[in-house]
């Protein structure tokens, strides 16, 4: 532990503050740039230039330096030493000022690259601070204002900024930059601003020194009282706070008070410090009456009290004044100025010069015409000082104890005074242009333990910080005589800034309990803009004669730089790391000590031996009384464990095993235990490879994860304990940890090279509990997988040895143990297989664990009365459950690793185990299918081929021809699609009632909505949801799954599809759908479509319930102890039934919305229903409302037709239009067929049912618009259908004269036969064909010959009777005739 810089804080934009203040600076003449360069690199001589005259020989150190080029001296200009730099003490906010503007920089926080938060300081204000002419900034200080507030805890409520000028002026502004006060207190440049605040005394009997802020001008001192200045700071801030809010000016001033002395007996005077109240003790009181007053002086009662100041210029070098308390005056407001006036030995003056305040724009000109009155200052001599007549104080720091303060002078010496004695203690040499601060240092609480004065209050240390910019060093000095304890080396471009006070307005009641947040000494590195704090230790004061632990520390420090390199070599660690931990003295740092040295990752387990050793034995041969039990136990425990790790080592890097008479009795007695595993591998061989191919694919990983990776002696240590029984306790770190030491204690064995009962016999000795080690040993079993199944038979009867050996330790399988219960050590087992993910792995331990359980259970019952037989079943009961389960989560693992094939949906593979399964519910083996069903866009029928397969192979009465049929298919299929198929019906298999066929097709539905709710674009997801749902054969369930799924997902999305169609008043674009639905147009589109087979579902379904008794759900034995959430079949069975007619309406609109999207038609959908039905839209379902019942408004049933005869008109261009008809890009399908489809004129006869429109109207639209298109032979098929053959008959003679008159008259390609036979017809069938318009007709080109067979079927029709047959004769006649022609 050293001094050390910390950074704390950066300013930002930096160069934004440098051009603001440069901006109006004009470019230096070429001799200005060669003098910078002159004094940038002049050689540092101020060592030994000191001794000499000051200014005598730079002159000829300075002639070869003018050849600098004048770029490099511009870009290395210190230009923040040109500027006045002030820092808060909180560092949350930084002034920097030049001339007559200011920079303020407010704190605020940010995230790094790297995601942590870093505070920096950034610019909040500039301005202008200056308002008479020709005055500059010359001085700043920020002060912080305590908070008035119960729940303070020592932050600042906000911060005055305090700017002395070179008129005299003293300006108070806030962080923001707005003017508080103004007052002229002298006309002389304000030198130096200084504060003092409230410290909290440390000893009894120390005087308390109030709050104060003293103002320095050349020939005068004012001091400012701090608790008139803080309640004055916060009323001003307050009435600007008011005005502002008023839009007004009008703001009063407080009064505020202050002293104000004329120094004299002092030539010139450059800086001060206001040391504070002093009393002298009665013989300084006698001695100084004696001297000043003679022989017949008389000597008061009490001492007087004493204001005592410090000044450094020049004639003197310093200056003590003091300034003896008299009685206090009455505050002098801006009222009593005249009579203020006349008082010259007043010690009160009054706040006077108050500059624009409360003042019209006339008053304010005859302010600044005529200066304010500046009172007289009270005169006050000097009582010693330090004659020096060549040096000069160039500045003064006060230490924060009031004791002690540095003064820098024109000679590069910095001189230590004591100001309780007025004498010069200490001088360093060699310092030109220092800057100066002080440090206090309390004690650590640690510390005062061993100390001999524990039960005093904590000590503090004093330190001077001194920065030398000539040299850019920055020192570290102890107090008063001490050695330097640190130097740091920042750059010749820093500023020390040095508060030398905290927050304003603290008192001895409401500091209990703060914890104030302030930085003594900051450096400032004008280059990057740093901000770094000086952290130093408190034992660095102390001495090295009287310290033992300065001593230890520097020891520590010694091995720890040792420690850190890697070139140093191992017999020199060892011997350095043995004499330092000899040679230290404490006992918590000798601790400290050999814990880093046991964490190195560069120490040889060789030196940590000898050296924990040879510590050991030096603690042994001490006096049992002085020895640190807690160090002697540290070091026997490691030893210990480092004994362990040396042997465990030695034991996987020995010889054969086969030399080992032990292995040959071990391989016997492992034989005779394993019978009939071999038969268990082979039958489940088969799913063990398959596992491992899929479980086998590559993937990233990096070389220091690996299980293979060698574990070091420090992680070694760092995981192991020793108990108070003398025992090893493994601490549970994390799972990579702990499967490491597992790799490291039991890996050699389970490969076959290390001996297993040796390693167990070590383990044992140093005492790790049985249970620690199977949990160890089962976790590498099951995080070694692949290797372990790379040779099955092997790895299992080396597990199986281990397994044995560790069960026989003490401790492991209780004495006590009832065969009649579940033995707790077994127990164990299984529950570290039930819940591994490893299926493989855990299905090996499993049947390893039983065999050696049923061993176990036997040898105990031989010894134990034949009435314990039933006993003996229930422990292997547990275990034949276990692999039973076991055996399903591996074929079921197997499945789920099966890779998706390219262009599937894909993801990660779930990892399922006993306990995920358990805890999933009695549906959680349905969902992870359903999850691989989707991850393998299995399509719906696929998967009902499937399973329909799984129950014909389970029945005996296959057919041959269709066992032939499905191999055929099997050929058909490739390899990867042969073993998804195998191993979806062998699961199914295993899983008859989880995952029956309702089941399944349930938790797919299921499963592909919710995907479908993940990406709403995706439509073909929910057309896949809605196929798996078609699949349940159980109406019970269709009915609860749709009902869940439409209050769930759909209707949310569906209201708002049909508010915002109502809202356009047609098919919506695609931007509008996104916003409102969630999606495209076109995905709209097909969610209507899918809503409107949702609906459909539903209501058949519901109307199947009463037929078909509600289905029983049960689980297979093996996994009846499923516990967790209610599955999805059960979920479905407690749905409440529904409103029949509400599915129905809500159908209704379904359908009408879906046609509205499909052929983009102007409609408001909602308007084509009365109240009643708009209130019963999208409501639940299972509610009973209010339905639309009896006649509609002819006129609703007026628009209901319209729009009906629209879509049917829409649907017959759309089969005509080959954009319509052009096939789809995706597959499957679009879901709704798209507006080509052929059931559109259905759906609208059912609409129009619905609807109460007449269903012969659309159909006889239906046929005029099909004749209208051309489309003949399928209007023919529809004419059949309609009822009223008169008003057809009418309608379709009106087309066919459209026909004939277009292709009689308007056809541009008439023949002369057709000009003759329109001259030989009637007159009246010849008008009526010129009246009639063929640009009606979308398809006016027809054969001829169909338009002969339209009348044909038109005279068919009419009855002889009807006004227009005659018509109808005439029309066949002319039609003939072209056809005759023709």
């Amino acid at each position: 532990m050293s001094c050390s810089l910390l950074e704390f804080c950066r300013l930002q934009e930096l160069h934004t503050v440098r051009d603001y203040l440069f901006l109006s600076q004009k470019s230096e003449s070429v001799e200005e740039k060669n003098q910078t360069a002159e004094n940038e690199l002049s050689w540092d001589s101020s060592d030994w230039e000191a001794t000499w005259d000051g200014g005598e020989n730079k002159d000829d150190a300075a002639t070869s330096a003018t050849t600098v080029e004048e770029v490099t001296a511009g870009q290395r200009a210190p230009w923040l030493q040109d500027c006045v730099v002030s820092l808060s003490p909180c560092s949350d906010l930084l002034v920097v000022a030049r001339e007559q503007k200011a920079v303020f920089l407010s704190a605020k926080w940010r995230t790094d690259d790297s995601g942590r938060e870093e505070m920096t300081l950034a610019v909040s204000w500039t301005g202008t601070l200056s308002t008479d002419e020709g005055e500059c900034v010359s001085s700043s200080i920020c002060i912080p204002l305590a908070s008035q507030k119960r729940s303070s805890t020592g932050r600042p409520d906000w911060t005055c900024v305090v700017v002395g000028f070179t008129s005299g002026h003293v300006r108070f502004y806030t962080e923001s930059g707005v003017l508080l006060l103004a007052q002229l207190l002298h006309e002389d440049p304000v030198l130096r601003l200084k504060c003092r605040t409230y410290e909290i005394p440390r000893h009894p009997g120390v005087t308390e020194q109030h709050e104060e802020l003293s103002i320095l001008y050349p020939a005068a001192l004012v001091t400012i009282d701090g608790f008139s200045l803080f309640q004055s700071l916060r009323a001003c801030r307050n009435q600007v706070a008011r005005a502002t809010a008023a839009g007004s000016d009008v703001i009063q001033p407080p009064p505020l008070a202050y002293k104000k002395w004329a120094l004299q007996d002092m030539d010139t005077i450059v800086d001060h410090s206001s040391v504070g109240i002093m009393t002298l003790c009665v013989f300084d009181q006698m001695k100084n009456a004696s001297v000043l007053g003679g022989f017949n002086a008389s000597v008061k009662g009490s001492p007087p009290a004493m204001s005592q100041y410090v000044t450094v210029g020049g004639g003197p070098y310093t200056g003590f004044y003091y300034a003896v308390e008299g009685s206090s005056q009455p505050l002098l407001s801006h009222v009593a100025l005249a009579v203020a006036s006349k008082l010259t030995s007043a010690l009160f003056s009054a706040a006077s010069g108050w500059l624009g305040w409360n003042r019209h724009k006339n008053e304010e000109e005859a302010v600044q015409k005529q200066k304010p009155k500046v009172e007289p200052a009270t005169p006050l001599g000097i009582r010693f000082g330090l004659p020096d007549s060549r040096r000069h104080g160039e500045s003064v720091c006060l230490s924060p104890c009031n004791t002690l303060a540095g003064v820098t002078d024109d000679f590069g010496r910095v001189t230590l005074l004591d100001l309780a004695r007025g004498i010069a203690i200490r001088m360093w040499k060699g310092y030109r242009d220092a800057q100066l601060g002080w440090l206090q240092v309390p004690e650590e609480r640690g510390d005062r333990e061993f100390s001999p004065s524990a039960s005093l209050p904590r000590r503090h240390a004093l330190f001077l910080v001194i920065y030398a910019p000539r040299r850019g060093i920055l020192e570290v000095w102890g107090m008063q005589q001490g050695p330097r304890v640190g130097a740091f080396t920042v750059g010749k471009h820093c500023r020390l800034l040095y508060a030398g006070y905290r927050l304003m307005g603290v008192n001895s009641v409401t500091s209990k309990g703060w914890q104030l947040h302030t930085q003594q000494v900051c450096l400032l590195d004008t280059n990057t803009g740093a901000l770094r704090t000086v952290n130093i230790p408190f034992h660095l004061a102390l001495s090295d004669k009287k310290s033992e632990r300065a001593k230890d520390m520097h020891l520590i420090k010694r091995l720890t730089t040792m420690l850190r390199s890697r070139e140093v070599e191992p017999d020199l660690l060892e011997s350095e790391a043995k004499s330092v931990l000899l040679d230290i003295k404490h006992p918590a740092v000798k601790k400290q000590a050999l814990e880093s040295l046991l964490s190195n990752k560069n120490a040889l387990v060789s030196c940590l031996i000898n050296v924990t050793s040879a510590l050991n034995d030096s603690l042994k041969q001490q006096d049992p009384e002085e020895v640190d039990a807690a160090l002697l136990q540290l070091c026997s425990s490691q030893l210990k464990l480092l004994q362990l790790y040396t042997d465990i080592q030695e034991l996987h890097s020995g010889g054969d095993r086969d030399a080992c008479p032990e292995d040959v009795r071990t391989r016997a007695c492992t034989n005779d235990s394993l019978d009939g595993i071999e038969d268990e591998l082979s039958r489940v061989g088969p799913t063990l490879q398959r596992y491992a191919h899929l479980a086998a694919r590559p993937s990233v990983s990096f070389a220091q994860d690996s299980p293979d990776s060698p574990m070091p002696a420090r992680v070694f240590l760092s995981q192991m304990e020793c108990t108070e029984d003398e025992g090893l306790r493994v601490t549970r770190g994390s799972e990579a940890q702990w499967n490491h030491l597992g790799n490291f204690m039991f890996w050699g064995c389970l490969c076959g090279k290390s001996p297993p009962h040796e390693v167990c016999d070590a383990l044992q000795q140093a005492g790790i509990s049985p249970q620690q080690l199977l949990s160890l040993l089962l976790s590498v079993w099951l995080q070694r997988e692949k290797e372990v199944l790379q040779k099955p038979q092997e790895a299992v009867r080396n597990l199986h040895t281990l397994l044995s050996a560790i069960s026989d330790m003490k401790g492991a399988v209780e004495e006590s143990w009832d065969l009649q219960s579940v033995s707790p050590w077994w127990q164990q087992v299984r529950s570290t297989c039930i819940q591994s993910h490893n299926a493989a792995a855990a299905l090996l331990a499993a049947f390893v664990a039983h065999r050696a359980a049923k061993a176990s259970i036997t040898s105990r019952g031989d010894s134990k009365f034949q009435s314990e037989w039933e006993a003996v079943s229930l422990e292997l009961e547990q275990w034949v459950v276990c692999v039973h389960q076991l055996e399903d989560v591996l074929v079921l693992q197997t499945l789920l690793l099966m890779p998706p094939p390219q262009g599937a949906a894909g993801g990660a593979a779930a990892q399922c185990s006993i306990k995920t399964l358990l805890e999933g519910g009695t549906g959680g083996i349905a969902d992870s299918v359903s999850k691989w069903v989707f991850r393998h866009d299995l399509a719906p029928e696929r998967l009902k081929d499937l399973l329909q397969k799984k129950e014909d192979r389970e029945g005996d009465d296959v057919r041959p021809e269709q066992r032939a049929g499905e191999e055929g298919k099997e050929k058909d299929e490739t390899k990867e699609d042969t073993d998804r198929t195998e191993l979806l019906v062998a699961v199914c298999q295993r899983f008859p009632h989880s995952l029956s066929p309702d089941l399944l097709f349930a938790h797919c539905c299921w499963e592909y909505v919710v995907q479908w709710n993940k990406d709403p674009e995706e439509d073909r997801y929910f057309w896949l949801a809605v196929e798996h749902l078609k699949l349940v054969s159980s109406p019970h369930i269709q009915l609860g799954i749709s009902a869940m799924m439409w209050s769930t997902f759909i209707v949310k999305r569906f209201s708002a599809a049909a508010f915002l169609m109502e809202k356009v008043g047609k098919a919506p674009k695609d931007r509008l759908c996104r916003r409102d639905v969630g999606m495209g147009d076109k995905a709209v589109t097909s969610f209507l479509g899918c809503c409107v087979q949702l609906l459909q579902i539903l209501m058949e379904a519901d109307s199947a319930v009463e037929e078909v008794s509600p289905p029983e759900l049960s689980v297979e034995e093996a996994w009846c102890g499923a516990e967790g959430p209610a599955s999805l079949a059960e979920l479905a069975l407690e749905q409440r039934g529904i409103h029949y007619p509400l599915v129905q309406h809500h159908c209704l609109l379904a359908s009408l919305l879906h046609a509205v999207m499909t052929f983009g038609l102007k409609v408001k959908p909602l308007s084509l229903f009365d109240s009643k039905g708009k209130n019963a839209f999208f409501r639940d379902l299972t509610t009973i409302q209010l339905m639309p019942s009896g006649d509609m408004d002819p006129g609703l049933v007026s628009l209901r037709q319209e729009f009906l005869l629209r879509l049917l008109t829409a649907w017959v261009q759309a089969i005509q239009d080959p954009s319509s008809s052009a096939p789809a890009t995706k597959s499957p399908p679009v879901p709704s067929g798209g507006p080509t489809a052929d059931w559109w004129p259905s759906l609208c006869l059912e609409l129009g049912s619905l609807m109460q429109v007449n269903p012969d109207i659309l159909r006889r639209h239906i046929v005029c618009e099909l004749y209208n298109q051309g489309l003949d032979l399928r209007a023919e098929e529809v004419m059949l259908e309609v009822e009223d053959k008169d008003v057809l008959g009418s309608q379709l003679l009106v087309l066919t004269g459209q026909r004939l008159s277009y292709l009689l008259l308007h056809s541009q390609s008439q023949t002369q036969a057709a000009m003759e036979l329109l001259a030989r017809l009637p007159p009246t069938l010849c008008t009526w064909l010129k009246a009639m318009d063929p640009g009606e007709l979308r398809c006016p080109l027809v054969p001829l010959s169909q338009t002969s067979r339209l009348v044909s079927r038109l005279v068919e029709i009419l009855p002889e009777n009807h006004a227009q047959y005659s018509l109808a004769l005439h029309l066949l006649e002319a039609v003939d005739a072209l056809t005759t022609e023709g």
